[in-house]
């Protein structure tokens, strides 16, 4: 996926078991959505609980946040409520949507890839973030949004 292309469809069961689909948020608002490696390593917590602490900053600039991962709904739900995270977390349990936007594994293929996307209000991919270090991608997806706000 690349700078320019469209918000795919898809639909994934949530943390509480229900469909979402991409086109909830497509074309109506910014969208942040990040693929992390698994929910309750020391990593990922970091990030979730990174972009938890910034939510309302995202949500100031009209922007949903979106964390997906092959996670069960039920792991997510745990993990949602441990850590009190206030955005949609999505089971990609067949790592389809992961191939949808082209993740990449890292470490040899033995870890699922950590990379952020965003989106704009019509849906276009504006800005996308690589890096195993967790919290970068709540500073860079915020930084890029602030800079390209209308407000």
């Amino acid at each position: 996926m690349n700078k320019g292309d469209t918000l795919p469809d898809f639909t994934l069961n949530d943390q509480n078991g229900e469909p979402y689909a991409s086109e909830l948020v497509k074309g109506k608002q910014p969208v942040v959505i990040y693929f992390y490696p698994k929910n309750f390593t020391p990593g990922c917590t970091k990030e979730a609980c990174s972009f938890r602490d910034a939510y309302e900053d995202f949500k100031d600039l009209g922007a949903e946040v979106i964390g997906i991962s092959a996670d069960t709904d039920v792991s997510h739900q745990k993990f949602a409520k441990r850590y009190r995270l206030p955005f949609v977390l999505l089971a990609d349990t067949k790592k389809k949507v992961r191939k949808l936007f082209n993740v990449q594994s890292t470490m040899l293929g033995l870890l699922p890839g950590r990379e952020t996307f965003v989106f704009d209000a019509s849906g276009i991919l504006v800005y996308k973030f690589e890096s195993m270090g967790a919290t970068k991608h709540i500073e860079k997806s915020l930084q890029y949004l602030q800079k390209n706000s209308d407000g």
